[in-house]
């Protein structure tokens, strides 16, 4: 939110921290201090909800990397469960499994994004050149 915060002040600021931890947009208001309806209106403004995404994609990011630094963790858990000559643990293999699959959905994510912008980077130098 490094970019966006300077243009958005403080309460509008604490208003995206309160959506990040509340459940839903009426407990963020309570939260931020705000009306709810104040909070909606804010939510429909276009420096806001990018302001808003910005914060939840970075959010997404550690949890993504918590992932990532998980994922050794589950494959030990699965290569156990995997070699143990008395352990069922069907439980674990799917935890283990689960984490797996997050981790790879997550570089897949990554990785279009990488690509996504590296478009986006192609388009707008491909503008600029068109406008000279």
């Amino acid at each position: 939110m490094a970019r966006s915060r300077e243009k958005l002040g403080r309460k509008k600021e604490a208003a995206v921290l309160a959506l990040l931890t509340s459940r839903n947009v009426e407990e963020a208001a309570r939260v931020a201090d705000l009306g709810t309806s104040t909070l909606y209106r804010w939510m429909n403004e276009p420096e806001f909800d990018a302001a808003y995404r910005e914060a939840k994609r970075a959010a997404f990011s550690q949890a993504i990397a918590r992932l990532h630094q998980m994922a050794a963790a589950a494959v030990t858990t699965l290569g156990k469960v995997m070699v143990g000559p008395n352990t069922p643990p069907a439980s674990k293999v799917r935890a283990a499994d689960s984490v797996l699959n997050h981790a790879a959905k997550a570089i897949e994510t990554e990785d279009i994004e990488a690509r996504l912008s590296e478009l986006e980077r192609a388009a707008e130098a491909s503008k600029s050149s068109q406008k000279k």
